[in-house]
C-alpha cells in the first residue's frame, strides 16, 4: 500500500473537478454521483452531451448515470476487482497498453500481466455476470482515449477488499497512461464535505498532518519540537478497532465530533454495547444525534455557517468559510471547544482565531505552506502549494510520481466476506438517495427533503417479489446473521435479481443493524456493500 500512496496522495483526486467536463472518456465505478454528489455529476452530463465525452458505468444497481452511458457493466456485487483485472488483461491481450508510460513510468507490469493473465473475458462473465463482448468493448474505449478519468467513491472502498479495488483503478489507469495528464487520473469522491481537510490535517490513526507518519522519528521530532511535547511513535486505532477495545474495557472513553456512529457504523446493536461499556461518551455536534443520545457528555458546535476555517474539497482545493451568524445558545466553532478541553487539561492552546491556527498549519504542513488566508481570500487554491509564489496543483504526478515510479500491484479476487446461501438467499448493498445526507442529522430537519423522502425503502426486483410474494409498497422483515427490520418495499429492476438495496438516512429502519462489520485488512474499512439477507412479507 505505501507505493500506492506516495502514487496516488492518500485518497485525493489526482485531477481536478473541472477536467471531468472536458475529458474523453470517463469510468465511473462504485459511485452512485448523480445522488451523491449532484453537483459534479453536472460536470459528468455535460461532458457526454456538450463535449461528446464516452462514459463508462461499472454497477451493480441501475443508478442515474447509466442513462448516459456509452456502455454500463452490470457487475455482481463484490467483483470488482474481477472487472478490473478483465478490463487489463484484454488491454494488455491486445496490445494496447501505453507501452513507452509503463516502460519509463511504471514498475512491476511483469507481475501485474502475468496476475491478469487468467482474467479473461469468459472467466470475467463466469464471476461478475459481465458480457465478455462488453468487457472488451469498454477496455478498448479506455485504453485507446486521448485522455480518460477514472472515477470512484465508496461502492469501491466498502468492501472487504476495497483497498485491492483501488489499487486495480490505479493499475489501469497507469496501464494506459492516463496518471499525470490533465483530464486524466484517479479520482476518488469523497463522501462527506471537507473529509479530504481532515486527512490532511492528520485525523486518521497513523499519520500526522500532510500525511507524515507518527512512527517516522523525523517527523515525529519536527512536531514534537514545534509543540513542545513528547509524541507517540505508535499508530492509533480505527473506528470499528475502538470499538472492539471499548467492547473488551481496554479503551475507557470516547470523544465523538461530527459523527453517528450509531447510524453509521456496521452492527449497530453491537457498536451500542461497546459505547455503553465506556466510562465516558463525549459527543461534539450541531444536532442531537442517535449517538449524542446515549452520550454522558453534549458539546454544541457551531455549524459552518456560523464559523470561519476554511474547507478543503474532494479536488485538494482549500478555500475559506465565513462566519455570517452567531451560533446559538453556548455553542462554539470545534476549534474553540478542543482548544478550550486542552487547556484545561494542561496543555494550552492561546490561539485568537481560525486565522492564527491556519498559519500554524503554513509551518508544518508542507503540502500547505503557501496556501494563506490572503490568498485564498476570493478563490481557493489546490494543494501541493509549497510556497506563498507558488499556483497551486490542478493536477499531480506530471512527469514523474512522488515515489519516483509508478508501482503496478498484483491483486487477485478475493470473495465478499458473506455469501448467499439457502437461509439468506440475497444480497443488500447500502448507500444514499438524493434527497438526504449521511445519517439524516441535518436532512431530516428539513421539511423539502422529508416530503420528497419520507421513510427508508427495500428496493426489490420483479423477480424476486414475484417470488417472495412481495407486492410494491408491502411491509418487508429483512433479516441477517446479525438482526431484522421492517420497511416497505420498492419494486424496480434499478436493483439486479439476487440483490436489494437500502438506504442509512432513516433510524426507523436503521440498515446498519444487519450490515456486516468485517474489516477491510488494510484500509479498516466495513463491508457496507455485500451481506446475505433473507426478505420475507411482513
Amino acid at each position: 500500500m505505501a507505493g500506492l500512496a506516495a502514487a496516488f496522495g492518500s485518497g485525493a483526486m489526482t485531477n481536478s473537478i473541472e477536467e471531468i467536463e472536458f475529458t474523453d472518456v470517463i469510468l465511473a465505478t462504485g459511485t452512485n454521483t448523480t445522488e451523491n454528489h449532484p453537483v459534479l455529476s453536472s460536470r459528468i452530463k455535460r461532458a457526454v452531451r456538450q463535449n461528446n465525452a464516452k462514459l463508462i458505468v461499472i454497477d451493480p444497481r441501475e443508478i442515474g448515470l447509466v442513462k448516459y452511458a456509452t456502455i454500463w457493466l452490470r457487475q455482481k456485487p463484490g467483483t470488482d476487482v474481477v472487472v478490473l483485472n478483465g478490463l487489463m488483461n484484454v488491454i494488455i491481450a491486445e496490445e494496447i497498453f501505453a507501452k513507452e508510460y509503463v516502460e519509463s513510468r511504471t514498475e512491476g507490469f511483469e507481475a501485474l500481466k502475468k496476475a491478469v493473465s487468467s482474467y479473461t473475458p469468459e472467466y470475467v462473465e463466469k464471476i461478475s455476470g459481465v458480457p465478455a463482448e462488453d468487457l472488451k468493448t469498454a477496455a478498448r474505449l479506455y485504453a485507446t482515449a486521448n485522455k480518460a478519468s477514472l472515477l470512484y467513491a465508496m461502492g469501491l472502498t466498502q468492501h472487504i477488499n476495497g483497498t485491492d479495488n483501488v489499487k486495480s483503478c490505479a493499475n489501469l489507469a497507469m496501464l494506459c497512461g492516463m496518471v499525470g495528464i490533465e483530464g486524466g487520473g484517479v479520482n476518488p469522491l469523497r463522501g462527506q464535505n471537507n473529509v479530504q481537510g481532515a486527512c490532511d490535517m492528520g485525523a486518521l490513526p497513523n499519520v500526522f498532518p500532510a500525511y507524515q507518519a507518527v512512527a517516522n522519528d523525523e517527523a515525529r521530532a519536527k512536531f514534537e519540537k514545534f509543540w513542545n511535547v513528547p509524541l507517540q511513535g505508535k499508530p492509533g486505532k480505527t473506528i470499528m478497532e475502538m470499538m472492539d477495545s471499548a467492547e473488551k474495557g481496554e479503551i475507557k472513553a470516547i470523544y465523538v465530533m461530527g459523527e453517528n456512529p450509531m447510524m453509521s457504523d456496521p452492527d449497530i446493536t453491537h457498536v451500542e454495547a461497546c459505547l455503553r461499556n465506556l466510562d465516558l461518551l463525549i459527543v461534539q455536534d450541531i444536532f442531537m444525534s442517535e449517538t449524542a443520545a446515549i452520550a454522558d457528555v453534549v458539546l454544541p458546535s457551531a455549524c459552518f455557517a456560523e464559523k470561519d476555517g476554511t474547507f478543503t474539497n474532494t479536488d485538494r482545493r482549500v478555500q475559506r468559510i465565513r462566519k455570517a451568524v452567531n451560533a446559538p445558545g453556548q455553542a462554539k466553532a470545534d476549534w474553540e471547544i478542543i482548544a478550550d478541553l486542552s487547556t484545561k487539561m494542561g496543555y494550552s492552546m492561546n490561539y485568537n482565531s481560525a486565522k492564527e491556527i491556519m498559519s500554524e498549519i503554513n509551518a508544518v504542513t508542507p503540502s500547505y505552506a503557501g496556501i494563506t488566508y490572503d490568498r485564498i481570500e476570493k478563490e481557493g487554491i489546490q494543494w501541493p502549494c509549497p510556497n506563498t509564489d507558488h499556483p497551486g496543483t490542478r493536477f499531480l504526478h506530471s512527469g514523474h510520481f512522488s515515489r519516483g515510479l509508478g508501482l503496478f500491484h498484483a491483486v487477485e479476487y478475493v470473495p465478499a466476506a458473506e455469501q448467499t446461501d439457502d437461509e439468506y438467499p440475497l444480497i443488500l448493498s447500502t448507500g444514499r438517495v438524493l434527497y438526504h445526507y449521511h445519517t439524516g442529522t441535518m436532512t431530516r430537519l428539513s421539511k423539502g427533503s422529508e416530503e420528497r423522502c419520507p421513510e427508508s425503502l427495500v428496493e426489490i426486483n420483479p423477480f424476486d417479489a414475484k417470488n417472495l410474494g412481495i407486492e410494491d409498497g408491502d411491509t418487508v422483515k429483512v433479516t441477517t446473521r446479525r438482526g431484522s427490520l421492517e420497511a416497505k418495499s420498492k419494486i424496480t429492476k434499478r436493483s439486479d435479481v439476487g440483490m436489494i438495496f437500502m438506504n442509512f438516512h432513516f433510524h426507523e429502519a436503521a440498515v446498519n443493524l444487519l450490515t456486516n462489520p468485517v474489516l477491510d485488512p488494510i484500509g479498516k474499512i466495513p463491508e457496507y456493500k455485500v451481506c446475505a439477507v433473507r426478505v420475507e412479507k411482513a
